[in-house]
């Protein structure tokens, strides 16, 4: 007994330091890449990088959550690209931000209409249109202003815009006030020929009034749209002519206005100006002649003798559309200037500054006495 109780003490001096980390003896080196952790194929779930696709939607939802709509009870709710309300409804819309401008169909301020209220208040402002009709169709957007002084810019990172079709069965096109339009085919921009709907489901269709004919539209050179109308993306002369709109919903169909589409082929840029001199009598006539595109306005000044002496003359502005006999309109738009009782004070030179959008041209001309 007593022996086996001494092999037992042995036994657990022997193994006492193994169990309190001390060494007993040392140990081989390590061969080279020995005792190295294995690579485990483990299948991990990549994470979906932030693309700038991604950034870009979130940043156009940030600028559209300033425009909201106004329910009932007091809520409110974001307003998505497009909405469509029945006429005679009235509407209410708040864009956030101390100041705060608004764009919206463009007749509501021609004709002053009274249903239209806004009104600027501390964090929003408001706009408010009562017994909506069907010619208020169209797009409502606003955004911030930054200002510094008297100088203000558009905050492009705080906008809110959409587009609302005040449906109405009796009048499936957005009413104009006049029963005929121009539309100007230009060979170098689409033209639209806008006969626009009330009714995004509506099936509009377009058609030639001489020879009658429905024109086709193919999704490519001629579209579609219900916020804009018929899109002619690369007009060409065998486009001009008069034509009409169609539309249809659950009823009988509806005819638009007329539109006359007049063809013109003008080089953009600064005015082409010429100058001209005739009399009669005592009376000298300097006119000032710009040939340009039909819808490009022309604004004209002068520089005469006698000008700084507060010499009198007469000066006369005036356009008018030509057809150059090949389906191409032109406007000559022109300035007439007239002294009258001509003397010595009025000699010299006779200075014509013709300027459109893209820049102005100026021409001269020496008017002697005879």
């Amino acid at each position: 007994m007593r022996l086996w109780v001494l092999l037992s003490l042995l036994l657990l001096q022997e193994a006492l330091p193994h169990v309190i980390g001390q060494p007993t003896k040392s140990k081989r080196p390590k061969e080279p890449g020995e005792n190295k952790i294995r690579p485990v194929n483990k299948k991990v779930k990549p994470k979906a990088p932030k693309t700038k696709e991604r950034e870009s939607v979130d940043s156009s939802l940030k600028s559209q959550s300033i425009l909201t709509q106004v329910m009932d009870k007091g809520n409110f709710q974001k307003l998505a690209a497009t909405l469509s309300l029945a006429a005679g409804q009235s509407i209410e819309l708040r864009c956030k931000g101390n100041n705060v401008t608004w764009n919206y169909p463009s007749y509501l301020d021609t004709f002053k209409d009274s249903r239209l209220s806004i009104k600027q208040l501390d964090r929003y402002s408001q706009l408010i249109l009562a017994n909506s009709t069907a010619a208020d169709t169209g797009e409502y957007s606003c955004w911030l202003q930054l200002c510094t002084g008297n100088k203000c810019r558009k905050d492009d990172t705080k906008t809110g815009s959409t587009y609302i079709f005040f449906t109405d069965k009796e009048e499936l096109f957005v009413p104009t006030p006049s029963y005929f339009e121009i539309v100007y085919l230009n060979p170098d921009k689409p033209a639209v020929i806008p006969c626009r709907v009330t009714t995004p489901s509506a099936k509009v269709t377009l058609h030639r009034e001489f020879p009658a004919e429905e024109i086709e539209t193919d999704g490519t050179d001629v579209i579609y749209d219900a916020k804009k109308g018929f899109v002619f993306q690369h007009p060409t002369s065998a486009h001009k002519g008069i034509v009409y709109c169609k539309a249809e919903s659950q009823g009988a169909p509806q005819i638009s206005i007329k539109y006359h589409l007049l063809y013109v082929e003008v080089p953009r840029g600064p005015p082409s100006t010429s100058i001209a001199v005739s009399s009669s009598s005592d009376r000298v006539h300097v006119a000032c002649t710009v040939l340009g595109e039909p819808d490009v306005d022309v604004s004209f000044r002068w520089q005469y003798p006698g000008q700084e002496s507060g010499r009198p003359v007469i000066i006369q502005n005036f356009w008018r559309l030509i057809n150059r006999g090949i389906g191409h309109t032109t406007r000559i738009s022109k300035s007439v200037l007239l002294v009258e009782d001509f003397e010595d004070i009025d000699v010299g030179n006779y200075v014509c500054i013709a300027q459109n959008l893209q820049g102005e041209t100026a021409v001269t001309t020496r008017v002697e006495l005879k």
